[in-house]
């Protein structure tokens, strides 16, 4: 299983070429954190844009919040916020992550210290 990073998926969603082929290409399981789902739609516009992203989000499965992702995320974000500035979402999605047992697809892998499973699948010129 594969957890992709909201990043990537912006990135899609402009239609970049890099991001189309490789998400294409991928024959894993996909999921995406509910963080991500909220980053997404903090920058939708009402109408077309918006029915295409809740059409895009439906196809993946969403990892929910829980209490055990919560703890773990808070405690990512405690151990990595001084020595590389990891953020409230970023120790969530990692959480996320290693709840469901995924490898996480991201563009900024200096986010994710904590995890050993990162994937970068092309990189922004």
């Amino acid at each position: 299983m594969v957890l992709i990073d909201t990043d990537v998926l912006i990135d899609y969603l402009r239609e970049r070429e890099e991001a189309v082929s490789f998400l294409n290409s991928i024959v894993d399981e996909i999921a995406i954190s509910a963080i991500t789902v909220a980053e997404l739609y903090a920058g939708v516009r009402e109408g077309a844009e918006r029915k295409k992203l809740d059409t895009f989000i439906s196809a993946f499965e969403i990892v929910k919040i829980d209490g055990e992702i919560a703890v773990q995320g808070g405690l990512f974000r405690r151990d990595f916020v001084r020595s590389h500035g990891v953020g409230l979402a970023d120790a969530l999605i990692a959480a996320s992550a290693v709840s469901c047992g995924a490898t996480l697809v991201t563009l900024n892998d200096k986010h994710f210290p904590m995890l050993d499973s990162v994937s970068v699948p092309y990189r922004k010129q």
